[in-house]
């Protein structure tokens, strides 16, 4: 039987995994709290016909498709993709993404070492790759472990690890990646950062450069994975495919680590 590790996070109402304004937020119902809708919708009952006055437990949540554990669709980082690949055309959306990238073998960079805001760069991704002796291949899915990964339920969590810059992005694409992740907040590093080093340059090219790289070559990424420490450099399949939501930019999904024994 194979070996599975869970590398989704919680949706969850009080661990902040997100700025406050974009939260997630949860209401629950318990058993007996649905009862008049049940009797709404079974005319004729009464509360003392349903088994100890319960009807079902239920949960009402408000939330974006980039609250959690999701995989963000080449439609989010811009309105075009493919530049690089013999011309510009409109980017696919979550339910356009192929199945087939979202089960795939895994590799893991270990980025823990590197501060939080640090944008890695290529030589960063090869050396990795050297380290782990890993040789890529086309459609692996490449997932980074970064600090922010710690990080996960205390207050720093949306400001912790680093980011995967343009020219890291692009290593992987060109080699044929069209699925990756990372256990930050953001692909990219921290906005705090980012807007730091735009006030000391001017240099606009910085916003959202890992992102972007979906304008050249389109892909998808993961955010907000969780327990990448728990896996080797490779070695595993990752599965994870998204909701299935009409024309939107993203789509939850339970990550998992699966291993052949």
């Amino acid at each position: 039987m194979p070996r599975f590790v869970d590398l989704s996070i919680y949706l969850e109402n009080d661990v902040l995994s997100d700025p406050p304004p974009l939260a997630p937020k949860i209401t629950y119902q318990k058993h007996g709290d649905t009862l008049p809708e049940f009797m709404q919708m079974i005319p004729g009952t009464r509360a003392e016909d349903y088994p100890d006055g319960e009807a079902a437990a239920a949960e009402w949540v408000s939330l974006s498709t980039h609250n959690g554990t999701h995989l963000d669709a080449p439609y989010h980082f811009h309105s075009t993709q493919d530049a690089k690949l013999g011309g510009s055309r409109p980017s696919i959306t979550i339910d356009q993404v192929p199945l087939d990238w979202c089960f795939r073998p895994g590799v893991k960079l270990d980025f823990r070492s590197f501060p939080d805001g640090y944008v890695a760069t290529a030589k960063d991704v090869e050396a990795e790759l050297q380290r782990i002796g890993h040789a890529l291949r086309p459609m692996d899915i490449v997932v980074v472990n970064t600090r922010a990964g710690e990080r996960y339920g205390h207050g720093d969590y949306v400001s912790a690890g680093c980011g995967m810059g343009y020219e890291a992005t692009m290593y992987l694409l060109e080699r044929g990646v069209r699925l990756t992740g990372i256990d930050a907040w953001s692909w990219d590093a921290p906005f705090a950062y980012t807007a730091r080093r735009i006030a000391e340059t001017g240099d606009t090219s910085l916003i959202w450069e890992g992102h972007k790289a979906g304008r050249d070559i389109g892909y998808c990424h993961l955010e907000k994975l969780h327990n990448l420490e728990a896996l080797p450099g490779d070695g595993f399949t990752v599965c994870c495919f998204p909701h299935k939501i009409r024309g939107a930019s993203a789509g939850w999904t339970r990550a998992v680590a699966i291993f052949e024994d």
